[in-house]
């Protein structure tokens, strides 16, 4: 298939949607928006400055360390402009974390939101080649040697650098503690493929109105966010809009204002609107409550849109224009897949990896809604299983290049001829996929956060007083986040350590105070929900590998 060159892709984007809403999101000020003529321009000024001013050269690094905000799209745009990669940084790492990543890919610039400032310039005096901060706000950190995007000079032309659908668009870490982060590798042709597949994909997902306006929780960094809540739903000429609250009434109320009509989230907060409002539900009336209850046994039998009419209620507080979500990032729980629809709101679940670009399935078609599949493969994929391990492989346009300087890793998981292995075990039944388990060790949270074992154990084994530690994802039982994982951590210390305590209570005190100490170098969502302290020898293979399954299955045995 030949892809369409991604300025003439942007240019006509912009051309067509100019007085349109491209991006915004709600601030203590009230709304901050760029038009899509708005957003063309403050690119085009980036890019200039980048190419001009700093004269930075074609193919290096520009790493963005924000939150969500209008002003993240400013600086994709304005890198592609310039001919840069672009490094985008989860902004809840630690310094530790954010110092690791760095020094593998290392950028020569930085761009930072005024609630970063203080970090990046740390991040500056820690990385050597980082040689600029720009600020992607107006702020009082702004100076001549820091400029905002909007305080850099008000030139908007430049010789535009175009580079070939090989060259490394992005590079996305998925770990950021060990000595050498893994960090996926982005073409042009991986984003273009997977924006000209959901193209298709929202052709039959999407109600037929161009005045879409789109609502995502999911921070920037993440590729799925990257790829299709943000440069798939612009180049459709949509509205995207941001959020700084996670809590349900605070988005509704924003759905409801805005008019939004579909939704880029992740299950854990599905699961949490859900519980709101069955909470609200609750202190009604014993009739409303009878109503609502009989309505919902009911709906199950008609069709969607008299579902629409008979929780009119609940479709008003989404400012009755609302349609469906997209969810990925983690396994959507069945109840609640099938609660929501039930009221007449659909959900599309997808399934991908980073190393996918991300997306390698979607459920987009109503006809053949299934709540425990994650949809059909999309058209640009090839797809088999392995018939030994029951993994998961396909091939295809939207797979990675590799992992940054990291061949080792890339030929662990890609074949030769193409082929990538997942990890994940899948079957394929009737054109859907159904993924059923995982071979790797990651650790995918409620939220769609993903840990990876090794990062915590690499931390964990900085103390001499641990000789073993071994890191697994459990499932939770009980309560709103029942069936999802939570990390676990097995500690053996050292016998020198233990001969210390006459007591096992001390013992356990002290390794675990241990591991509060360490743990200051994780992301909070990384860091062990339980501690375990043992003190005989974890099950280990004849080349000294820890058996992480057996250890799972000792855990489970404990447990019961």
């Amino acid at each position: 298939m030949k892809y369409e060159n991604i300025f003439t892709l942007l240019e006509k984007t912009t051309n067509e949607n100019q007085k349109r809403v491209a991006l915004g999101m709600k601030t203590m000020w009230g709304w901050s928006e760029f038009t899509y003529k708005g957003l063309g321009l403050l690119a085009s000024r980036l890019g200039a400055y980048l190419i001009n001013d700093l004269q930075i050269p074609k193919g290096e690094k520009l790493a963005i360390l924000s939150e969500s905000l209008p002003e993240y799209g400013v600086c994709v745009f304005g890198s592609v402009l310039a001919g840069l990669t672009i490094v985008p940084l989860d902004n809840k790492l630690t310094i530790y974390e954010l110092t690791s990543i760095l020094s593998s890919c290392e950028p020569t610039v930085l761009m930072t939101s005024s609630k970063n400032y203080e970090r990046a310039q740390e991040l500056k005096s820690k990385i050597p080649s980082i040689k600029h901060i720009i600020l992607m706000e107006a702020s009082e950190h702004e100076s001549a040697q820091t400029p905002s995007v909007y305080s850099i000079p008000a030139n908007y032309s430049a010789k535009w650098r175009r580079r070939p659908l090989h060259d490394t668009a992005f590079i996305i870490y998925t770990s950021g503690t060990t000595g050498a982060p893994k960090g996926v590798q982005t073409t042009y042709k991986n984003m273009l493929a997977q924006m000209y597949g959901m193209r298709e994909i929202l052709k039959s997902m999407m109600p037929k109105n161009k005045e879409m306006r789109l609502l995502s929780i999911l921070p920037m960094n993440h590729l799925f966010e990257m790829t299709v809540g943000f440069f798939t739903m612009l180049t459709h000429g949509y509205s995207v809009y941001y959020t700084s609250s996670l809590k349900p009434k605070d988005i509704l109320d924003i759905m409801q204002e805005k008019k939004i009509r579909f939704m880029v989230t992740v299950p854990a907060f599905l699961k949490l609107l859900k519980a709101y409002f069955e909470s609200e539900i609750s202190k009604k009336s014993f009739m409303y409550r009878f109503m609502f209850n009989l309505k919902y046994h009911l709906a199950g039998f008609l069709p969607f849109r008299i579902r629409r009419l008979m929780f009119r209620t609940i479709h008003r507080l989404y400012g009755r224009e609302f349609y469906g979500y997209i969810s990925g990032g983690a396994p959507l729980d069945p109840i609640v897949g099938a609660w929501f629809k039930r009221i007449g709101v659909r959900i599309f679940q997808g399934y991908g990896l980073s190393e996918t670009s991300p997306v390698v399935s979607m459920c987009n078609n109503p006809r053949q809604d299934n709540i425990h599949s994650v949809g059909p493969i999309m058209s640009s994929y090839e797809a088999k299983i392995d018939e030994e391990t029951g993994e998961l492989l396909v091939k295809g346009p939207s797979v990675m290049k590799g992992y940054y300087g990291r061949q080792d890793l890339t030929d662990e998981v890609l074949e030769p001829d193409g082929w990538f292995h997942t990890g994940d075990i899948a079957e394929i039944r009737n054109g859907l996929l159904y993924i059923t388990g995982r071979i790797k060790n990651m650790i995918v949270l409620s939220g769609g956060k993903k840990v990876f074992p090794e990062e915590v154990e690499t931390v964990m084994q900085q103390s001499d007083n641990f000789a073993e530690v071994c890191v697994v994802g459990m499932p939770k039982a009980g309560g709103e986040k029942d069936g999802c994982e939570e990390i676990v951590a097995v500690f053996v210390p050292t016998k020198e350590f233990a001969e210390k305590f006459d007591k096992f209570e001390d013992l356990e005190a002290a390794v675990k105070a241990e591991v509060k100490r360490l743990s200051n170098q994780l992301a909070p969502y990384k860091r062990p929900i339980n501690i375990i302290v043992r003190q005989t020898s974890l099950p280990r293979t004849a080349t000294s590998k820890i058996k992480r399954k057996e250890v799972k299955a000792l855990l489970t045995e404990c447990v019961k």
